[in-house]
């Protein structure tokens, strides 16, 4: 019987379809010391960002060298030690497809939040005050948006934004000459920065220095809205702060932190801030993608 441990949960969908075809699958999150232990005893590894999966728990998974499969259920994979894994005989894989539209659409959601303070009136309002003078806003026709990372989910963020009446600057290492048309080029990363009114973030965590960081700040437009449902390292949250409270930055829209749950409440319950904790794939439909995409990826690494 192969045996998978979904540390951060699984669709049940997903779980049925992997037992009515002989698997056990056990939902169970373990912490980093623990999970060592407990991999041991598992044909397959199933994560979303919470767990990660690095040298200590591979190494331990080789001590019975059962473990086979480590999936990403989502984009990146940063937080599982891929060359570690594949070079002890650990397949790793992930579901690209799956959310790119879940994400897309959380991303823009963020932008109108920011734009027409959306999420800061709504919380007033609970709180029984009308305060219609206070939020003037701007409007995301004629602007210009800075896409960082044109893979499927900056792709489809592109398109959304398009059909709003947006301009579109990508900065991607790979490019797709046939996207480009009269609203949408591909530009040097400087470009992007100094003529996009909104900059989104689509990449994994990257080394080295934040790609919001205070000199890459100061090559912004003032008053410029920073999106990210990437990746909270990509964000020098402190130089994020200063520069909302400077004005230098409009507003941001956040679905990453540095570190979750997120305790810089200055950051995440500013006025300017549309915040959202980790939910860039939660949706029904991007879930059962991945459900059946998980399904699939098991069913051919085991000839299930």
């Amino acid at each position: 019987m192969i045996k998978i441990l979904a540390s951060d949960g699984m669709e049940k969908g997903a779980i049925a379809a992997l037992e009515a075809k002989g698997c056990q699958v056990d939902v169970k999150f373990y912490d980093p010391d623990a999970l060592c232990e407990a991999v041991q005893d598992y044909d397959v590894l199933v994560v979303r960002s919470a767990t990660k999966v690095r040298e200590p728990q591979i190494n331990a998974a080789c001590m019975t060298g059962r473990l086979k499969l480590v999936i990403r259920a989502g984009v990146g994979i940063d937080n599982i030690d891929k060359v570690c894994a594949e070079g002890r005989g650990i397949s790793v894989c992930n579901t690209p497809k799956a959310s790119s539209d879940a994400v897309a659409e959380l991303a823009l959601a963020h932008m109108l939040s920011v734009a027409r303070f959306v999420s800061v009136a709504g919380h007033t309002m609970r709180e029984g005050k009308w305060e219609k003078k206070s939020y003037e806003g701007i409007e995301l026709n004629g602007k210009t948006v800075g896409i960082v990372g044109y893979g499927r989910i900056g792709q489809a963020l592109g398109r959304r934004c398009q059909a709003l009446g947006m301009s579109v600057l990508a900065y991607d290492i790979y490019k797709v000459p046939e996207l480009q048309c009269e609203t949408m080029r591909y530009v040097e990363m400087d470009e992007l920065l100094k003529r996009s009114d909104i900059i989104s973030l689509h990449v994994p965590s990257l080394p080295g220095q934040p790609l919001v960081s205070r000199e890459n700040l100061a090559k912004m437009k003032d008053g410029v809205i920073i999106i990210n449902t990437s990746r909270g390292t990509n964000v020098d949250e402190a130089a994020l702060l200063e520069a909302l409270e400077s004005g230098k930055v409009y507003g941001a829209g956040l679905d990453v932190f540095a570190e979750e749950p997120s305790k810089n409440e200055a950051l995440y319950m500013h006025p300017h801030v549309s915040s959202t904790p980790h939910i860039g794939a939660s949706t029904k439909e991007a879930q059962a993608r991945i459900g059946a995409e998980i399904v699939d990826l098991i069913a051919k690494a085991f000839n299930l």
